[in-house]
């Protein structure tokens, strides 16, 4: 049994059953025993692979995506340049190499990276220490960004964000809670009072997932955005409408796991509702342009020519694993990130379109 697990017995023992969202939190976030705040959990020694580390690639396509919008917004200077959860800086460090290429750029820019791990924020420092001192920041919340413009990014940010799961039972909405099962084991269950709130029709034993801290994040991104100027690029594992399914899940070493099985060893996400995201930006105010595939985004923004080009300066081998990471992020096999993941900006309202969505 985790240490972690532990403290939440406890906490059910002294309160009743958690909610699946507050059980999320804890096993990700808790500022001791969090499985952020514990590792680095990136890269195959660790329990999964992101876009940024497969290909240099996606992060340069990335930027050349932050560098247009930021021309399109009127070359605004200075800015803020934002990454919520900026993994080990693979993505900044790539996306400000790329964005070069538009004079101004780097010097109007001011990095602000967001991110509560302190194992993780030594991995950025080491990956962006060519940043000058005064020109990079770390934030626990998007809160503490200054009041800028901003070009915000977030890659898979927004599936490690708690979610709440409500269950149709009993011809009503029922919160999923955490608690223990007769053999003293971690179990789900379900809350005896019904949530009047919720407006959908469901069948019996439909599970619905509510983007519990998400939809605050975006309402909030949102809001800057219309109030200051500016753009937020989201990309994560997801779905373009909302629907009924329970997709709570953990990855551990590369493979799934029982989400209630060794609390905070464990990388516990949710894909994210792009639905209830973008509902919330047009909420505050701003533009919503998609959800697109990833591989459909990467595509309009020259991932193929951008392949091309890098792999006519390579070996063989290394044009092979070219070849292989332009599949992987970009692919339209069922098991392809090109296709499982999504892509959708938020712009200001005067922004009326947004590279790589058409």
């Amino acid at each position: 049994m985790t240490e972690l697990e532990r403290e939440i017995r406890t906490m059910i023992a002294a309160e009743g059953p958690i909610p699946v969202s507050r059980y999320m939190a804890l096993c990700l976030g808790h500022p001791r025993l969090g499985y952020y705040m514990t590792r680095d959990p990136i890269g195959m020694a660790g329990d999964f692979v992101t876009a940024p580390e497969i290909s240099q690639m996606f992060g340069e396509l990335v930027g050349l995506w932050a560098a247009q919008t930021w021309m399109d917004l009127g070359s605004p200077s200075p800015f803020a340049l934002v990454e919520l959860g900026p993994g080990r800086g693979t993505l900044m460090a790539d996306a400000l190499r790329a964005a070069r290429v538009a004079p101004g750029f780097l010097d109007a820019a001011q990095v602000h990276l967001v991110e509560t791990s302190p194992i993780l924020r030594e991995k950025q420092r080491a990956t962006l220490a060519g940043v000058p001192d005064g020109r990079i920041a770390w934030h626990a919340g998007l809160e503490a960004v200054p009041d800028l413009p901003l070009i915000a990014l977030a890659n898979e940010f927004f599936d490690a964000l708690p979610v709440r799961q409500l269950v149709r039972d009993r011809g009503a909405w029922r919160e999923r809670l955490v608690g223990l099962d007769a053999d003293d084991r971690l179990a789900f269950g379900l809350s005896p009072d019904a949530d009047p709130s919720i407006p959908y029709d469901a069948p019996e034993g439909q599970v619905l997932e509510i983007a519990a801290a998400g939809i605050p994040v975006m309402r909030a991104l949102a809001g800057r955005i219309v109030a200051a100027g500016g753009a937020a690029l989201a990309i994560d594992y997801g779905h373009a409408r909302t629907g009924f399914a329970d997709t709570l899940q953990a990855v551990r070493r590369h493979a799934f796991a029982d989400p209630l099985e060794d609390p905070g060893e464990a990388d516990v996400t949710a894909h994210v509702d792009f639905a209830q995201l973008a509902a919330a930006a047009r909420e505050a105010g701003a533009l919503v342009h998609g959800p697109v595939t990833q591989g459909a985004f990467l595509e309009a923004l020259g991932i193929e020519a951008r392949a091309r080009a890098l792999a006519a300066r390579a070996s063989a081998k290394q044009a092979e694993e070219i070849g292989g990471a332009l599949q992987r992020l970009a692919g339209e096999g069922e098991d392809d990130m090109g296709v499982l993941f999504k892509a959708m900006a938020v712009t200001h309202p005067g922004l009326t379109a947004s590279p790589g969505f058409g």
